[in-house]
């Protein structure tokens, strides 16, 4: 028997008679493996998952806890998906995320993690904007962000990012270490505690698989090499998965990320520009547009530098990618009603004109 409480699972209050709980452990197509009480096991889902909505975020993602209905002969049936505490997504441009519907652009990465380590390597992909929009999700994602500066044996001097990142956010810690050699990973310790879950995030070629062989002190990760001409690395994790280290703690692995959109950030936007939203009220005018208006605070300090440029640019980015994927989201959802109410109209007029014949 295996102890579900190992695997951060609180017992709900009661659990209807025939169902079995446990933790989305990896996600293979439509499949999913799940460990539960009674070791682990292989499961699909119930077909009401597949119509439920226009959006898909309650799609079973690899770090959830569902109920599901036991069968000793062949998979299990997923029939519950229990609330989540955290949520990382990302907006999904291509329309299509889980490939089920045109309206979907929220795509759900990962759930249930206590932090997420967001890694960027130090070669020359090494990109301060990218990562400051995946710490903007992950304060949205309700865990804490954490920045993992990885390959710190590729430069001279590692502590003039460190610095910069510190400036810039310092309620965010930051680490800089090398998988190979070791450095820095005792750092990443008070993290790892049992019951504890961390989500690792970032483009491919980061070294997210190298640290996570670290981490379990053996390979369970394949590592393939980067191009050198631009530092960028292939798809080594083709799928999500949730691993137990030796310590207790467990880390949810993904795959990499060409790019992350944002998706609903407002509050991981506020969070993370507390410093810029606070010249707001001392504008003159309540619907102070900030670009050529009298009395704008915003404009003055960026006058006198009180208030960077690059951080009001990277501010505003934020803000319009944001309230891009909004209208887009809203528009594809109303669209969607629109065309099921048509198609519902036309199903009922032919029906009421076979019942005239």
């Amino acid at each position: 028997m295996i102890d579900l409480k190992a695997y951060d699972y609180t017992e709900i209050e009661a659990i209807p008679g025939g169902l079995l709980p446990g933790r989305i452990t990896e996600l293979r197509r439509e499949r999913f493996t799940v460990i539960t009480g009674r070791g682990e096991l292989t499961a699909v889902l119930k077909g009401a998952f597949y119509h439920s909505a226009d959006t898909r975020e309650d799609y079973p993602c690899v770090g959830d806890f569902v109920l599901l209905r036991y069968n000793a002969c062949g998979d299990s049936l997923i029939i519950t998906l229990l609330p989540r505490r955290s949520k990382f997504s990302r907006a999904d441009y291509s329309g299509h995320a889980a490939g089920y519907t045109k309206t979907i652009l929220e795509q759900v990465v990962a759930t249930n993690f206590d932090y997420v380590f967001i890694l960027s390597s130090l070669n020359s992909d090494f990109n301060v904007t990218r990562i400051m929009r995946y710490i903007t999700q992950a304060r949205q994602s309700g865990g804490q962000p954490v920045v993992i500066l990885t390959k710190a044996d590729l430069v001279k001097d590692f502590n003039t990012p460190l610095a910069e990142f510190r400036q810039s956010t310092p309620d965010v810690p930051v680490h800089a270490i090398c998988s190979h050699t070791g450095l820095g990973l005792n750092e990443l310790d008070t993290y790892l505690l049992p019951e504890k879950t961390v989500v690792f995030l970032g483009m491919s070629g980061v070294g997210k698989s190298s640290l996570l062989n670290a981490m379990m002190d053996r390979e369970v990760m394949k590592v393939q090499a980067i191009r050198e001409e631009d530092s960028r690395g292939r798809h080594t994790t083709t799928h999500r998965q949730l691993f137990m280290l030796p310590s207790g703690a467990m880390i949810i692995d993904t795959p990499g990320m060409r790019e992350l959109g944002l998706f609903a950030a407002d509050e991981g936007i506020r969070a993370g520009f507390p410093d810029v939203e606070e010249w707001f009220a001392a504008c003159r005018f309540n619907d102070c547009r900030h670009q050529a208006e009298p009395g704008c605070a915003v404009l003055a300090a960026l006058a006198d530098g009180s208030l960077p440029r690059e951080r009001w640019e990277r501010y505003v980015a934020q803000q319009h990618e944001n309230k891009f994927v909004q209208d887009k989201t809203r528009y594809l959802i109303g669209k969607n009603a629109r065309n099921q109410s048509v198609a519902m109209q036309r199903k009922q007029t032919k029906k009421n004109g076979g019942w005239k014949k």
